[in-house]
């Protein structure tokens, strides 16, 4: 976990989850409502507030792949973000269990307040479980931080990363988001200097 103090003016931190810490995360999740809620903002970099928008009918099979059609994101602007395969399917079985038309929203939760409970909640779980405190400073938003940062570091065209996300531009998106290198990539570049 990678923690960095938010601006001067700002209290509190940004976070970012290595790979294993989404895992822990996840496995953490013991309710479908709230995996996927936190899938949508991990695996999809889904804002709290579009988190709890999303339906059935929003999740699409395209020639690239599985996408979720995000219709009204931040300035009620339509963009598109790819998702799992898993999550995709996840999302369709619920609303099919609630034989659903596929307009209503998978989380039945009509607040983000409900969504920081959850993260709350888990990110206590977790500081118990593993001693961890830093777990105590996660939010909803450092999972969209993170899913950002894993797409850059992967190599998706930043360009193309800002699109997904939703960021009007490229200066907000470094800013904010892709501010720090996870361990693995620290590790990568530290190998190609003989003397670390």
């Amino acid at each position: 976990m990678i923690k960095r103090q938010h601006d001067k003016d700002s209290a509190g931190f940004k976070i970012w989850l290595s790979d294993d810490e989404v895992c822990a995360l996840l496995d953490e999740c013991s309710d479908l409502e709230v995996r996927i809620a936190v899938e949508l903002g991990v695996r999809c970099g889904l804002r709290s507030s579009e988190i709890l928008t999303v339906a059935p009918k929003d999740v699409v099979d395209t020639d690239a792949g599985w996408m979720l059609r995000v219709p009204a994101g931040k300035g009620d602007k339509y963009r598109e973000t790819p998702m799992p395969e898993s999550l995709a399917l996840r999302v369709l079985t619920l609303g099919d269990m609630r034989d659903e038309d596929g307009d209503v929203p998978v989380i039945t939760v009509a607040s983000t307040r409900s969504l920081r409970r959850w993260i709350t909640h888990l990110r206590e779980a977790l500081a118990d479980r593993t001693a961890d405190d830093g777990w105590l400073e996660l939010t909803m938003h450092d999972l969209r931080r993170t899913w950002a940062t894993n797409c850059a570091e992967a190599g998706v065209d930043p360009l193309l990363v800002i699109d997904w996300g939703g960021w009007s531009d490229l200066e907000t998106f470094l800013e904010h988001y892709k501010g720090v290198y996870s361990p693995a990539a620290q590790r990568k570049n530290r190998a190609k200097v003989d003397w670390l």
